[in-house]
């Protein structure tokens, strides 16, 4: 095999490799012999047929099998090369039939170029001199306390009352939604309960149930967060046709070992610790990734280097694919976003080439640091991954996993990446600082290395029409 680089020029190199027909020919016997007691051909006995009359019957197709064999070789000539590919290298060979059934015959030389870009080197700094401070936030007693009383809302019994509804009963109702007169989906629904005060709805709605009484008929006016999560609802004035069916007032709740057991725990005691671990998760996800950003905003300042061309415009592509998709789902525009789209491709080009450089540093640091994903993790990942869809087509999709590597390496990416932040966060220096609530929750700038879209509305809660139906739809579709 014969390697001549015609290209090298930043990341990107091309290679022309020409494999001489003699080693075709030597590779092409090594088959042809390995066939020879494997075929059976009428008229011979195995083993016994000629090596011409095998030739002429295999030689094309065992020929075609060694090309795809050198083809497939390739990773092992970048190896050699001590290159590392940043994708696929792109294989070009002869258009000419004639040319192409002489190499099948053996007859010519079979030469072929590779034209790739190489993933620059990485020369890793010290750690410890990446500085950042972890807010952290102690939850106090009496925000379990208040988050305990919640949970156990849902053990709470009512009894049928008579007279006007008030804070704190359900009401059990009909409503038809409307907008500009017409019916709209998911604002709808027959015997609904809603218990005032809780903020289940969309502002204004429960409110306006109070003085209400089993019987009453009435129209509330409502108008939808311009925030609001199903789009085409957003910033819209409704009309809900409201029919009261019954009024129930709470009866009293007490936190203690009965109200728990009807939660399906041991004891009150039980509840506490479990709803504490819960918010302590909570705050410690938002903690881990304030810290998360304030690593990769280092890394993205320590390591300035070009990115291949061909990872930033695959991970741009994906990126503009979601947002174009986003914005026609939401019937919005550029303009809408009060920017252009050249502006908006301009932002989301820089976008692309941090995340793949980070990308590449951050899979330097975990192959230097034998940062390692394992099987029960990846067996864990895949499981929660397909729990995602219905029932019924997740064998399919499991089998598809399994069967697909880069649909696996797509489940192993953010395992890996997460390892290599823990890895970092024991090198680095991490000054931790208690924060209040409202400290440790504040927006921070928008995050680039996420979510970096050009002036982009934080995402809005997830409240329902009356009835959940509306926000489930949304959240169906992603």
């Amino acid at each position: 095999m014969q390697v001549t680089e015609t290209l090298n020029s930043g990341l990107k190199r091309e290679l022309k490799v020409t494999v001489p027909a003699k080693d075709l020919e030597a590779r092409l016997e090594q088959r042809l012999d390995d066939a020879k007691g494997k075929v059976n051909l009428k008229g011979f006995r195995p083993g016994k047929v000629p090596a011409q009359h095998l030739r002429r019957v295999y030689g094309k197709s065992l020929m075609a099998e060694v090309v795809n064999e050198i083809l497939s070789d390739t990773s092992k000539l970048l190896s050699e090369r001590g290159e590392k590919p940043a994708m696929q290298p792109e294989i070009s060979m002869t258009e000419d039939e004639k040319e192409a059934e002489k190499v099948l015959a053996g007859n010519a030389d079979f030469e072929f170029s590779m034209t790739y870009e190489v993933i620059p080197p990485i020369d890793l700094k010290d750690f410890s001199e990446i500085k950042i401070t972890r807010l952290v936030y102690d939850v106090p007693e009496d925000e379990v306390e208040e988050q305990v009383k919640r949970v156990a809302d849902s053990a709470r019994t009512y009894e049928v009352k008579k007279g006007k509804a008030a804070d704190g009963d359900k009401v059990k109702l009909d409503y038809l939604g409307k907008i500009g007169g017409e019916p709209f989906d998911g604002g709808a629904a027959e015997d609904s309960e809603v218990v005032i005060g809780f903020n289940q709805f969309i502002a204004g709605f429960e409110e306006q149930l109070v003085g209400l009484k089993a019987g009453d008929e009435t129209t509330i006016k409502v108008t939808f967060p311009e925030e609001y999560a199903a789009e085409h609802l957003a910033g819209k004035e409704a009309e809900f046709d409201i029919k009261v069916k019954e009024i129930s007032k709470p009866n009293e709740l007490e936190i203690n070992d009965d109200t728990a057991k009807m939660l399906g725990l041991e004891s009150a005691e039980k509840l506490r610790e479990i709803v504490r671990g819960q918010l302590e998760n909570q705050f410690g996800q938002v903690t881990r990734q304030k810290a998360k950003r304030q690593i990769l905003d280092a890394l993205d300042e320590a390591y300035k280097f070009d990115a291949p061309s061909k990872l930033v415009e695959a991970e741009f592509d994906n990126i503009w694919s979601q947002v174009t998709r986003d914005l026609e789902t939401a019937g919005r525009s550029f303009e809408d976003e009060d920017t252009t789209e050249d502006e908006a491709r301009e932002e989301y080009q820089r976008l692309a080439e941090r995340r793949v450089r980070l990308g590449l540093v951050l899979s330097e640091i975990g192959e230097k640091a034998s940062v390692q994903v394992g099987d029960e993790e990846m067996q864990r990942a895949l499981i929660e991954s397909i729990r995602r869809y219905p029932s019924h087509q997740q064998q399919e999709i499991y089998e598809f996993y399994r069967q697909n590597p880069q649909a696996m390496a797509n489940i192993r990416a953010p395992l890996f990446e997460e390892k290599v932040i823990d890895h970092l966060l024991a090198e680095i220096s991490v000054t931790d600082k208690n924060v209040s609530r409202d400290e440790l929750m504040a927006d921070d700038d928008e995050d680039v290395s996420s979510k970096p879209a050009k002036k982009e509305k934080p995402a809005a809660k997830k409240k329902a029409a009356p009835k959940k139906a509306a926000a489930k739809k949304e959240e169906g579709g992603e």
